[in-house]
């Protein structure tokens, strides 16, 4: 029995009361949907509900006579062993083994959808995520939000939603200059720039421009005027640079549906109109020579100038037409992931959003990432190979794969800061998190295995009954979980719940492979428990290959 399963039982069981006049309310009044969780203690039973709790008030009746009058009916029910009222008024629910078994064989009917929901369906969604400048490869900030975006997407899709990943391409702006200033000064042989770029990359990157300029059989140039040298480097070092990124996210696991270019708002008016549909609304005005949004009226903490006093666009204008472009593209929910020096840019983006007549934090939902730290020996790991200054995401990947920086990367809420231990993570041992959880999958691969190596098949049998085990009951408890946890990291934005169930149940597994054997000992024949452990070793090895893949980490058949 699902938990969705038992919640349509509950709420038969008040339809039932409502009619017969037990329960004194209108079945409007009812809940659509029973909410049960788990208790907190074993011993209490499978399940758990303070329905009684909630109506007993508007009824007009102790919550524990309704409770007591619930648990009644509930008893009845084919699959639920027992019921008991407890404190004021909670019901404690305990499946019958067979009942509680039965989630085995729904997962393996269900296989990879199993998890997937609809909560987000009918939500056309845009994430927006890294959008590092390209001015250098992607630094550790950027890489934690290439597994949290990415995860994120992962997660909203399995719930229904429409989601478009999208990389914004700064291609507009001072940044850009320095960046081509300090390629032309590294291909002359001279320091950057005081304020230009630093580290190998530079060095690689110019030489890449002079190849690519002497194989289309252009002009060095280095012969060539300042102004016209410079433009060169920054047209082809910025492709060059943006498609090193392009390739490193995707050996990442990360690939988006969407570059959009900065350049394209300012090119296409799309500032200006934005502006133009803000005037309309009445929350443009003039002041000292520029032009303000009035984004106090909507929580700011001061208004924003969009036009500065000479005629150039302020930042700020950029992101309003941006906004505006996304909106008419058709999405109904913008979700931005921002680095932890954007806090302050919080208020005035939800201000842009309400200008609009959108609403905050529902339209425009933004997600602010903190500091990862990185520890190498004991150290903090501060410098890159390649970049000089910073750790990059191809160091990470150096040092401890793919699979091991996503998933240590996701396993945290994104406003929290981590420090994470390279060494930990590269060891094969039950410390590393995502060691722990890959080798649960590839032990229920050993086991299934093993199990047709010895005549062990579930199409043979299957008697859930058998499943009756204490480590078997907490197994199918934890299995019992992940859709409720997909479902909720899907609406709090928070895949790092996913991680931490699959460890929870990565522990559950592992009990369980310690206590219950899928494959008889010596002479002893194969009978219908073992066929039956080897359903729940299955349905374990399917969950998990479910957690993993909306995590983008593989799920190895052997280790």
């Amino acid at each position: 029995m699902t938990p969705d399963e038992l919640s349509h039982a509950i709420s038969s069981a008040l339809a039932a009361a409502v009619a017969d006049g037990t329960l004194a309310l209108p079945a409007e009044d009812l809940p659509a949907t029973v909410h049960v969780e788990r208790p907190r203690q074993r011993e209490h039973g499978d399940w758990a509900t303070n329905v009684a709790l909630q109506l007993a008030k508007k009824a007009g009746v102790a919550p524990r006579v309704l409770a007591e009058d619930l648990a009644a009916r509930l008893g009845a029910t084919p699959g639920v062993a027992k019921v008991d009222v407890a404190g004021p008024g909670f019901l404690n629910i305990t499946l019958e083994a067979a009942a509680a078994g039965e989630l085995a064989r729904t997962i393996l009917e269900a296989g990879a959808a199993y998890g997937r929901g609809t909560a987000e369906a009918g939500k056309k969604i845009n994430l927006e995520f890294v959008s590092a400048n390209p001015t250098g490869p992607i630094h550790i900030g950027g890489v934690r939000w290439a597994a949290v975006g990415d995860s994120l997407a992962r997660v909203l899709e399995a719930q229904g939603a429409d989601v478009t990943r999208e990389y914004y391409f700064n291609d507009h702006g001072a940044q850009i200059d320095r960046f081509a200033r300090s390629l032309l000064a590294r291909a002359r042989g001279e320091e950057a720039p005081e304020d230009g770029y630093g580290g190998q990359y530079i060095q690689d990157i110019a030489d890449a421009v002079q190849a690519d300029v002497a194989a289309a059989g252009e002009p060095d140039p280095l012969t060539l005027p300042d102004a016209e040298a410079q433009e060169v480097f920054r047209a082809r070092g910025v492709e060059r640079m943006f498609g090193e990124i392009k390739q490193s996210l995707h050996e990442f696991g990360v690939d988006f549906d969407v570059f959009f270019h900065e350049d394209s708002l300012h090119e296409s008016g799309a500032v200006e109109r934005a502006i133009e549909r803000l005037r309309a609304a009445g929350h443009i005005f003039e002041k000292d020579g520029a032009t303000w949004l009035r984004t106090t009226d909507f929580g700011d903490d001061k208004d924003r100038v969009v036009v500065k006093s000479d005629g150039d666009a302020a930042y700020i204008a950029g992101d309003i037409a941006y906004y505006l472009d996304k909106r008419e593209r058709g999405f109904d929910v913008e979700i931005l992931m921002l680095g932890a020096d954007h806090h302050g840019y919080v208020a005035r983006m939800q201000a842009v959003c309400a200008a609009f007549g959108d609403t905050p934090n529902v339209n425009l939902q933004i997600l602010i990432g903190q500091m990862v730290n990185l520890l190498k020996d004991g150290q903090p790991l501060r410098m890159s190979k390649r970049a000089g200054t910073i750790v990059t995401l191809e160091d990470l990947v150096e040092i401890v794969g793919v699979d091991a920086a996503r998933y240590s990367l996701a396993r945290s809420s994104s406003d929290s800061s981590i420090d994470l231990d390279l060494d930990l993570l590269a060891r094969a041992s039950n410390e590393n998190p995502v060691f722990y959880v890959q080798y649960a999958h590839a032990r229920t691969a050993n086991v299934a295995r093993n199990a047709a190596e010895h005549g062990v098949r579930r199409e043979d049998g299957f008697d859930p009954s058998l499943l009756d085990h204490a480590t078997e009951a907490a197994l199918l408890g934890a299995l019992t979980e992940f859709p409720r946890v997909v479902a909720q990291a899907a609406e709090l934005r928070e895949p790092h719940r996913v991680a931490r169930y699959l460890e929870a149940l990565a522990g559950s597994y592992h009990k369980w492979y310690g206590e219950r054997r899928v494959t008889p000992l010596g002479d002893e024949p194969v009978g219908d428990e073992h066929r039956t452990r080897l359903w729940l070793n299955d349905a374990t090895r399917q969950v998990l290959a479910n957690g993993l893949g909306l995590l983008g980490v593989s799920a190895p058949e052997r280790m």
